[in-house]
């Protein structure tokens, strides 16, 4: 007879005295694992070394000399220990995974339970849980498994979430006068599993208000970063122009990947795109404050590298902790070329008619904020017929890739995207695997220099002028002027204001500059641009001229008759002082 299963049916001094008598010098002294027994039903445990056995006690180790007496546990049943623990607790065995105990806390959530019971009857709760084809696995292999925070409803409308673990243990023999001796000597009946599960309701509810908070807290970095990037690209009169940004999976902070597309005037634009190391609001509002800066230093006309230049210094006062990349670019459509200048960020590409794609090569400097660096700018070919695309790393940068693999896809996909530039940035998207779970921020500026041809070629074109100086060169760029406003059939309100502009910057240009001097006019569908260019890098300022003042008045003139006015230094020295009309029913795109 199992020693345990017998003594469990003895008064408590006579079960004490039953265990003493039980231990023989023949034996090596060991403490027999309490087993189920009490009124819920057949219980019982085995004595051995096996899964859910409690290890034997040595005799060798002796208690310290000065500690007070070990409390002997040999009397404990299984009401004594499992009862009283603060978790659900049932103990099944055989096959069917029949009731044998359940403790109070087990009871008292799910009602009592009938012993011999099986659980597909009579726990239905763990058949809802999925826990039985768990357990049949664990009676098997022997081996205990766990099944973490599943929902459990507590009370009407109430849910808990317990996390289950089912053990394997042996439940001894039952010595119930109807037993059968084939039951007695059957393995599997002995064999049992003990369900455990302890209440982590705490514990998810907090994670999930954590997760609830950095969702929120996502969401208004998401915001914030939507809310400071372009609501609306501007739209150049010789690009066509379109952008994506795609924030990181769930489970990604947003980044600070930026873009922007500004005119400058005389038909020149700059076009930028960013990417603020870092994750979530900081570095979205540090995103936002650059894109500011750019913006401001953009109407200064400055040559690419001077923009990154004052870029450099400004983010290492915003925060000296943050650092980022950065491309400036600017395209002129008179000189049909990109110039740019790179402070740590990835090559533009840019594909030639022919379906060629080059990248840009080098002057790359640092990133932004890392201070000390005399950045340069580069140029390459854009021509009508030709595309550029300015990306950020989430596009090209993969975990166990190198970058330089990620940007030579993206030059093969790039070679065959056709369309208009939004459909280009869709299919570059799909062609680089970016989907909605991608872990990084992807930020893509796509540009095109379109071939005119037909209405659209007569919309377009350009006049200059070579101007060498002396009393001659004003007569002959008013009549210059008029030939060509009245050539492109321009309104006689429109050729008087486009003439008298014409003079006023040659003008200037005579009094303030030296040769070379150009005058270059040049209409687009938008607008009509007059252009002086000189060898003097003095840029001039509109001022108040008073009554008394023979000049000074030039200037003020044409910032009032035209739409826009501005002046900018050329790359070989001096400078060009600029002016446009906005054509008749058409606004200038600010």
């Amino acid at each position: 007879m199992n020693f345990t299963r017998w003594s469990a049916r003895l008064p408590g001094t006579q079960r004490r005295a039953a265990a003493r008598a039980d231990r023989t010098p023949a034996t090596p002294p060991q403490q027999p694992q309490p087993a189920p027994s009490g009124g819920s039903g057949p219980t019982g445990t085995g004595t051995g070394s096996g899964p859910g056995t409690v290890p034997p006690a040595r005799a060798e180790c002796a208690p310290a000399p000065d500690a007070e007496p070990v409390p002997r546990l040999d009397a404990l049943s299984v009401h004594d220990i499992l009862g009283t623990v603060p978790a659900l607790v049932a103990v099944v065995y055989g096959p069917e995974h029949r009731i044998a105990y359940v403790n109070d806390a087990y009871a008292d959530l799910f009602g009592p339970r009938v012993p011999g019971s099986p659980a597909r009857d009579a726990l239905p709760e763990l058949t809802e849980l999925g826990l039985l084809p768990l357990m049949d696995q664990v009676l098997r292999s022997r081996k205990p498994r766990t099944v973490k925070s599943r929902r459990v409803p507590v009370a009407p409308g109430r849910h808990g979430y317990y996390t289950f673990t089912c053990t394997p243990i042996d439940v001894g023999e039952d010595n119930s006068e109807d037993s059968s001796r084939d039951d007695r000597d059957s393995k599997d009946s002995r064999r049992g599993v003990l369900v455990f599960a302890a209440d982590v309701t705490d514990q998810v509810e907090a994670a999930e208000r954590l997760r609830a908070s950095e969702r929120r807290q996502r969401e208004a970095a998401v915001t914030l970063q939507r809310s400071l990037l372009p609501q609306e690209l501007e739209q150049p009169d010789d690009l066509r122009v379109a952008a994506t940004y795609q924030p990181g999976g769930s489970d990604t902070a947003v980044g600070g990947d930026w873009y922007d597309v500004i005119t400058l005037g005389a038909g020149r634009t700059a076009l930028v795109i960013g990417d603020v190391m870092g994750r979530g609001v900081r570095a979205a509002a540090v995103m936002g404050q650059l894109r500011t800066a750019v913006r401001a230093y953009a109407r200064l006309d400055l040559p690419p590298h001077e923009v990154l230049q004052l870029l450099d210094g400004l983010a290492s006062e915003i925060d000296a902790t943050q650092i980022a990349t950065c491309v400036y670019a600017v395209h002129d459509p008179n000189e049909g070329r990109l110039v740019y200048a790179s402070a740590g960020h990835l090559p533009i590409l840019v594909r030639d008619p022919d379906g060629t794609v080059h990248r840009a090569a080098e002057p790359t400097g640092p990133p932004l904020g890392t201070g000390g660096w005399l950045h340069t700018s580069g140029s390459m070919p854009l021509g009508p017929g030709s595309s550029a695309v300015l990306y950020t790393d989430g596009l090209v940068e993969r975990r166990h890739e190198d970058i330089d693999e990620g940007v030579a896809a993206l030059e093969r996909a790039f070679a065959g995207a056709t369309g208009s530039p939004q459909v280009m940035c869709d299919r570059l998207i799909r062609a680089l695997g970016v989907t909605q779970e991608h872990d990084d921020d992807v930020a893509m500026l796509v540009l095109q220099h379109p071939f005119r041809t037909g209405h659209d070629a007569e919309l377009f074109h350009n006049a200059a002028l070579e101007l060498l100086g002396g009393i001659e060169a004003a007569p002959r760029a008013r009549a210059f002027a008029s030939g060509v406003l009245a050539s492109w059939r321009f309104p006689t309100e429109l050729r008087d204001l486009g003439v008298l502009a014409a003079s006023e910057l040659v003008a200037n240009s005579l009094q303030h500059g030296e040769p070379p001097m150009r005058l270059r006019l040049r209409r687009t569908d938008r607008r009509l641009i007059i252009e002086v260019t000189d060898g003097d890098d003095h840029l001039p300022r509109r001022r108040r001229a008073e009554p008394a003042d023979e000049a000074g008045r030039g200037i003020s003139i044409i910032a009032t008759i035209a739409s826009s006015w501005g002046s900018r230094r050329t790359p070989g020295g001096g400078k060009a002082v600029w002016c446009e009309f906005a054509l008749p029913g058409v606004g200038v795109h600010e």
